[in-house]
């Protein structure tokens, strides 16, 4: 069988084939995939893609997998749909949102990246599969092993949401509460994974793991009718996803699937969690680790692994990053939900604030055709919006109830108008 891809390190080029390892033994760099693009010309092709499943598995030739490998975990293709009502309020013409807060089988684009990862589990004989995760990636590992029948470890902070713990422990699986921030835990699955023969996904199979992000820029390209956007906003944690997106993109135009254009890429963070956009706004690859203060905590990782690699991509791409407050994040989803009914989780606040921020200081004009990644669902993160809509007192199930109910809303907006026609004077 011919072998289509292999390990091998980003910074001296050492080749490791195909094992459960992560960093390179010469340099301690961190380990890539690397396919044989020539290999395959003949199996990624429009044609291919569109004969195959309505899922991420579409792309399969360009995923690290045996020929062989059936997939059982039927993530990805989500709705990349046209968002003109934000457009209009954030001065866009041609905005698009890319929604993987609908993503199978947990709600978000983490579904893509564990369905690789365990598949490589699979094949390299693990039982028990672990991570390291502030939320997505715990409910995305434990939905996927308890299909897949593997024993799950998850360990993640003790103060994450708590709809996200639920979503973890539903599946059957061992979930570890540990004291400390992401870099912590970070830290200790690290040492399992050194101590216990497990797969942990963002660990000893984290190579293989990140490949699954690619399928986010492959679908973006083929539903944009095989062309690459102008622009692409995505939300940046570990950094993993904004660099994994421009490699698909870097792979298309290779293989002749689309024309070869320039995208700028766009990383968007929180303030309270910013070690990659301070980065880039300082023209540097170098991270400087902090410590998350934030309540986008799928965003808080204050160490990210792929932080100087993402900080490169983008400022090789021309484009640039930006960080908010946690108001802007709460108030961002708030406007995405009313204007283009999408719930997102605090990333995805992050992502629509920062956007807006690109279109008001000029970094995006206008007409780009640009796509703003939302990588997660808001019902995992209520509790950001805890007190920001009252409850109305019920009224009697009576006509005359409903009309003065209407009224008195009616004066109260009226009020609120004048307010703010007031300040604007």
């Amino acid at each position: 069988m011919t072998i289509a891809y292999e390990l091998r390190c980003r910074e001296c080029g050492r080749s490791y084939g195909i094992q459960p390892l992560s960093i390179c033994e010469e340099c301690f760099s961190p380990l890539e995939v690397v396919f044989d693009l020539e290999y395959a010309r003949t199996r990624f092709t429009r044609e291919a893609i569109s004969q195959g499943p309505l899922n991420m598995w579409r792309y399969r030739a360009l995923l690290p997998v045996s020929d062989s490998y059936e997939p059982l975990t039927p993530a990805g293709l989500t709705p990349l749909v046209k968002a003109p009502r934000l457009g209009s309020h954030i001065g866009a013409t041609d905005l698009y949102i890319k929604n993987d807060a609908v993503c199978m089988p947990t709600l978000s684009f983490k579904d893509r990246v564990v369905a690789v990862a365990l598949a490589n589990a699979q094949a390299f004989g693990f039982d028990t599969v672990g991570c390291s995760s502030t939320g997505n990636l715990a409910n995305a590992v434990a939905a996927q092993a308890a299909r897949l029948g593997l024993k799950t470890f998850i360990l993640v902070p003790a103060d994450l949401e708590p709809a996200k713990i639920l979503n973890t422990q539903v599946y059957g699986a061992t979930l570890v509460r540990v004291e400390g921030n992401y870099d912590h835990v970070n830290r200790l699955c690290s040492q399992i994974a050194d101590r216990y023969n497990w797969g942990f996904v963002n660990v000893n199979l984290r190579p293989y793991y990140a490949e699954g992000s690619k399928t986010v820029g492959y679908e973006i390209a083929e539903q944009l009718g095989w062309r690459l956007p102008d622009n692409l906003v995505c939300p940046m944690a570990g950094g993993s996803l904004i660099t994994k997106i421009r490699k698909a993109f870097s792979e298309l135009i290779a293989l002749g699937l689309v024309e070869d254009k320039p995208v700028r890429f766009f990383g968007a963070q929180a303030t309270g969690c910013s070690p990659i956009s301070t980065a880039v706004k300082n023209g540097t690859d170098v991270i400087e680790p902090q410590r998350p203060n934030t309540i986008a905590r799928s965003l808080a990782i204050g160490n990210p692994a792929d932080g100087p690699y993402a900080s490169r991509a983008i400022r090789a791409s021309g484009g640039w990053a930006e960080d908010v407050s946690d108001v802007e994040i709460v108030s961002a989803i708030q406007e995405l939900a009313e204007t283009e009914g999408i719930f997102t989780e605090t990333a995805g606040g992050v992502t629509t604030a920062v956007t807006a921020r690109l279109y008001a200081h000029g970094r995006i004009q206008p007409g780009e055709l640009t796509v703003a990644c939302i990588t997660g669902n808001g019902l995992k993160t209520t509790d950001c919006l805890l007190g920001a809509y009252e409850q109305e007192q019920a009224i009697r199930p009576r006509l005359s109830d409903f009309e003065n109910f209407v009224e008195e809303r009616n004066a109260v907006k009226q009020v609120l108008s004048l307010m703010g026609e007031s300040y604007a004077r």
